[in-house]
């Protein structure tokens, strides 16, 4: 999977959390409004149509607009992203990311008592 660029990334986000993982021209630009975000529509365009080209997006014309389509979801994008980023800086340790988020104060008691609930519910399915 190709990598994309923080704005790029951000109207992927806008995208996945549209309607079905979809939204025309208008939508994504109300929503970078909404984000405080004001971005050319020269920009837009140039950056929806990389994410068109690296495989992330389709198009599909309504009438004259365009609507934009996730091909990769968010799920799988991040399940990517995050084995990219355990191999490249942990050397593929798992153990080692979660120790960094703990000792770091990257991850509050709360979320660690959640997570561990979450890992033993998944033991138990075994």
């Amino acid at each position: 999977m190709q990598q994309v660029s923080d704005y790029e990334l951000e109207l992927l986000k806008i995208i996945w959390a549209g309607n079905g993982n979809q939204a025309m021209y208008a939508e994504i630009v109300e929503a970078l409004e909404k984000k405080g975000l004001s971005w050319t529509k020269n920009t837009i365009i140039t950056l929806l149509s990389r994410l068109v080209n690296k495989g992330f997006l389709r198009v599909q014309k309504i009438g004259r607009r365009n609507q934009y389509i996730a091909i990769i979801s968010e799920e799988q994008y991040k399940k990517v992203r995050t084995q990219s980023l355990l191999d490249r800086v942990y050397e593929g340790d798992a153990k080692g990311l979660v120790c960094t988020l703990i000792q770091g104060s990257l991850l509050s008691p709360e979320e660690y008592e959640e997570l561990k609930k979450y890992w033993e519910k998944g033991k138990d399915k075994k």
